[in-house]
């Protein structure tokens, strides 16, 4: 049977430039980087390279860039740094990833910042926030369930203004969105490599330049003495492949309008008036990511629809986390007022086709019928 991988979202598969990289780097930089002989130079050439490529697809200078295993150690790394170099709250909200809800909550009090019912939040909320001196800011550059991009540089030049370190949780943003990091002003921006066609087990955290952070992981010098541990070289070899690939502006234009084009080509077919009937398109319909959408679907259960889309060929996620690692209903959707527990979030990306997207709404239609039925 063949399948549509519609969770992008969540991890787009590897690129063929990452994979290449990887393999050959395998062979070419299996040394420390760290030490001073030949292997180790090599080594070192290929993950300064990485570096590079990263720095450049995010607007960034290399030196700013501090390879990690994931955006959520990324992310952890900022909670804790900011803990240790200041005593305040951190300021989230409540349609923050898990990531960064949790790990701010474990380093310090939080401040949480009310959303409206696309899912953006609240400036007014950031300005008083503001005036109770936090230790740092949280802020997504678009979110990772409805899609709905945040106001993003008016963040940025609050906290600027306020003297406040401003993290940006940029991982739905790059390789899909032009981000220019030094031009933006944040301190601190996270990224995740899977999603947008790097290797598992990468991330990054990019830092302004005069920031310092006690680092999360400590007992090696590497990464400038900002993160201990050998770094996984081949891995950030990929990496660097896709970020090149990626920083071409041309090409991710014409990606991020595919994936916009297919989005709303399923958007119509499932929300529209020839589509099943109750599916609610949820999130901000025009300022957002360009590979997410997110439905309510009313009258059945997200983990009936998945099982029978699966059964279809069909991978995609649900909005609520009560269908794969926790039994809660989504904070996401419960922050903007709409039913947390019934929705699909159905994401496209370098793989997808326009048979896909077919296949999808006429599953996603029939498996829907198909359970009202039965209630």
């Amino acid at each position: 049977m063949a399948r549509s991988y519609l969770d992008h979202a969540s991890c787009v598969p590897l690129r063929p430039e990452g994979r290449d990289a990887l393999v050959d780097a395998l062979t070419t930089a299996g040394a420390d980087p760290g030490r001073i002989h030949s292997e180790g130079m090599v080594a070192r050439h290929a993950l300064e390279l990485a570096r590079s490529r990263v720095a450049a697809l995010v607007g960034a200078k290399s030196r700013s860039v501090v390879f990690t295993s994931s955006a959520s150690e990324a992310i952890a790394a900022v909670c804790w740094g900011a803990a240790q170099r200041r005593a305040g709250a951190q300021v989230i909200s409540p349609v923050e990833h898990s990531a960064v809800r949790l790990a701010a909550a474990r380093s310090a009090t939080t401040i949480e910042l009310g959303v409206d019912a696309h899912g953006r939040i609240s400036l007014d909320g950031l300005d008083a926030a503001l005036a109770s001196e936090p230790a740092v800011v949280h802020v997504q550059w678009a979110n990772h369930e409805v899609g709905t991009r945040q106001p993003v540089a008016d963040v940025v030049a609050r906290c600027r203004e306020a003297g406040v370190l401003c993290h940006v949780d940029a991982a739905q943003g790059v390789g899909r969105d032009t981000i220019d990091f030094d031009a933006l002003g944040a301190d601190l921006l996270s990224l995740s490599g899977p999603k947008f066609g790097g290797p598992m087990g990468t991330g990054a955290l990019v830092v302004r330049r005069g920031v310092r952070l006690e680092p999360l992981l400590v007992g090696g010098d590497q990464e400038r003495a900002r993160r201990a541990g050998l770094e996984a070289v081949p891995s950030f070899a990929g990496l660097g492949a896709v970020a090149e690939l990626l920083a071409d502006g041309a090409r991710r234009s014409a990606e991020a309008d595919r994936d916009a084009h297919r989005v709303e080509a399923l958007a119509d077919a499932l929300c529209g008036p020839d589509g099943p009937g109750g599916i609610t398109r949820l999130g901000d319909p025009v300022d957002r990511a360009p590979h997410i959408l997110c439905v309510g679907v009313a009258g059945v259960e997200p983990q009936a629809v998945l099982l029978g889309l699966d059964q279809r060929g069909i991978a995609v996620h649900s909005g609520s986390s009560c269908a794969t690692e926790g039994l809660e209903p989504s904070p996401v959707l419960a922050a903007m007022g709409v039913d947390a527990e019934r929705s699909l979030r159905l994401s496209v990306g370098w793989t997808t086709t326009d048979d896909d997207i077919e296949r999808t709404a006429h599953a996603v239609t029939e498996v829907v019928a198909g359970l009202r039925s039965l209630a």
